[in-house]
């Protein structure tokens, strides 16, 4: 008899394609292989890839929901931001809440750097939010643009990730939606006026800057 995962896997792939999120939110499929299962006999090279991708992404995800946090609790009540940024926030929430269950699934440790995301992320919301409207969705565009390229540059090393584990496939899909939600995130921006924010450049180069500094932190510890 055919397992529950080969069964199952090309059933929820296909259906869940573009929101594959929802497999992980959804309780009735909490036993599932492919969602409680990690690949075994990988290599050093492509535990380290998954090691470290998932690391790195769920660190990413705390500083997301934790810039939206610090953009919030200035720009929250104004009735042209506030709702875009809520929503943007509710986005990186279930992000988050999915990175949690991969995190468990295969066994990956979080970054020591946690609280210094936390930190980070919801000083650099409050500091652009203050900086006004403009400067809070400039913020969104410069994070979004490194962490679309990000995960593009994620989905392209976990092709050597062997595809007949169940996980592997939903993984990618995961991953493919996540870089989607974000670079949803930099068009809404865009079309906000974030280029418009005083300083747009400089400010870009240091947001993204720092992104790029803390995902290769992040792959370390």
């Amino acid at each position: 008899m055919a397992s529950l995962a080969s069964v199952m896997r090309p059933r929820l792939v296909r259906a869940f394609s573009t929101r594959a999120t929802a497999i992980y939110t959804d309780p009735a499929n909490a036993h599932v292989p492919a969602l409680t299962s990690t690949p075994s006999g990988l290599t050093p090279r492509q535990r380290a890839v998954l090691d470290t991708a998932l690391r790195v992404d769920h660190a990413g995800e705390i500083a997301a929901n934790f810039i939206y946090k610090g953009q919030t609790a200035v720009l929250g009540r104004d009735p042209t931001v506030g709702p875009l940024i809520q929503d943007m926030w509710d986005q990186e929430k279930r992000h988050l809440l999915v990175m949690d269950k991969l995190q468990v699934q295969h066994q990956v440790r979080p970054t020591i750097l946690s609280d210094v995301a936390k930190a980070a992320g919801y000083g650099l919301g409050v500091v652009t939010a203050l900086l006004g409207k403009e400067a809070a969705m400039a913020c969104t565009e410069a994070v979004e643009t490194v962490i679309g390229e990000h995960y593009d540059d994620q989905l392209q090393e976990f092709e050597s990730l062997p595809s007949s584990h169940p996980s592997v496939p939903l993984l990618r899909d995961v991953i493919k939606e996540l870089r989607d939600d974000e670079l949803e995130h930099l068009d809404t921006a865009v079309e906000h006026h974030s280029q418009r924010a005083p300083a747009h450049a400089l400010l870009s180069t240091i947001v993204g800057g720092g992104c790029k500094v803390a995902i290769e932190l992040c792959k370390r510890f």
